[in-house]
């Protein structure tokens, strides 16, 4: 299991925070994609490191075309020397409609017709095959020698797309070489239906599980006393809360019978009223959503909770833990 950090989405810290993760042992470093430009700041990270994967987690797709991601993936995977994910996300319609005005329908088959158009045309750069791809949603019919960068000595970057949704969750099984987990996701949702939804995917591709990796994002409520840990618990309570208002994640709460807490959580934060949404959620939903552990132990307990299903791990703590916190987990983790 590889032990992804995190830089920051400001761009101020974006070089220091890499730098930091390389150095603490990391073995991957996400960008997302928030209130600056994800490829930028992978840039500046991949500039500010030699060995650690640089990924995006996630870039809007549908906020983009498939030849404009296909040419800025291909540009940062020969700055990297190969280190380089591109980690694709839909958002939801709102976002997409609203806020970067681009047309929303069907999002998993439009998301999977994305990714097979980038692979078109990568394969029309490194190969020197025609591009002539003609999908529902994309056309891309033209490249001539001024417009073609010509192979990339790194091959092609690796696709990452996320998802918690069983249709989209099968067009990464199918077109992807990894699943971004969202982390809105409980044990049983990915035993139960992530699981199963890729390995169909993978399965129409004609791939095996060996073939794929799949990162999750963990919750992790820590601390080494108990202000600490209470302070961890309202924190990640607080997030949990947030993405259990989204209708697009009910699923997950209904799995386990709570659907009804969606439908609260969704009235909540239609008034604003985001302490009281973090304050209708128990112990019980919590813990399945969360690694809850002093820092000693919060390494067996991912291993116990994920460790045989998952490839890459890191740690979703929306709070300030003290000082040196995840840098005891990251060595008990490394050790194990």
């Amino acid at each position: 299991m590889k032990i992804d950090g995190g830089a920051s989405g400001r761009w101020t810290e974006t070089i220091e925070g890499a730098r930091r993760a390389e150095a603490a042992g990391y073995d991957g470093v996400w960008i997302p994609e928030t209130n600056h430009d994800p490829f930028l700041l992978c840039q500046m990270a991949i500039q500010g490191t030699t060995e650690v994967m640089v990924g995006t987690s996630i870039a809007v797709a549908f906020a983009r075309n498939p030849m404009t991601t296909a040419m800025v993936a291909n540009d940062l995977h020969a700055l990297s020397s190969g280190r380089f994910v591109l980690g694709l996300g839909s958002q939801i319609k709102p976002h997409i409609e609203k806020r970067f005005s681009m047309p929303w329908s069907n999002p998993a088959p439009r998301m999977r017709e994305f990714i097979l158009a980038m692979r078109h045309i990568w394969s029309c750069w490194n190969e020197g095959t025609k591009l002539e791809f003609r999908g529902d949603f994309y056309t891309h019919t033209l490249m001539n020698p001024f417009f073609n960068p010509g192979p990339n000595p790194h091959g092609v970057p690796k696709v990452f797309l996320a998802g918690v949704g069983e249709l989209m969750t099968e067009a990464a099984g199918e077109t992807c070489d990894g699943f971004l987990a969202h982390g809105f996701t409980t044990d049983r949702y990915l035993r139960e239906v992530t699981l199963p939804a890729l390995e169909r995917g993978l399965d129409k591709a004609g791939r095996s599980r060996e073939d794929f990796a799949i990162s999750l994002p963990l919750f992790i409520v820590t601390g080494r006393d108990d202000a600490e840990m209470a302070v961890a618990k309202t924190g990640v309570k607080a997030q949990i809360a947030f993405y259990g208002s989204t209708p697009a994640y009910r699923g997950v709460l209904e799995l386990h019978g709570w659907g009804d807490l969606q439908t609260e959580l969704n009235t909540l934060s239609k008034q604003g009223k985001w302490v009281e949404m973090g304050q209708l959620l128990d112990d019980e939903v919590l813990e399945a959503f969360s690694v809850v552990a002093e820092p000693a132990h919060v390494g067996s307990a991912i291993h116990a909770r994920c460790g045989n299903d998952v490839d890459r791990i890191s740690f979703y703590a929306p709070y300030q833990a003290a000082a040196g916190v995840w840098d005891e987990i990251l060595a008990d983790l490394k050790s194990a």
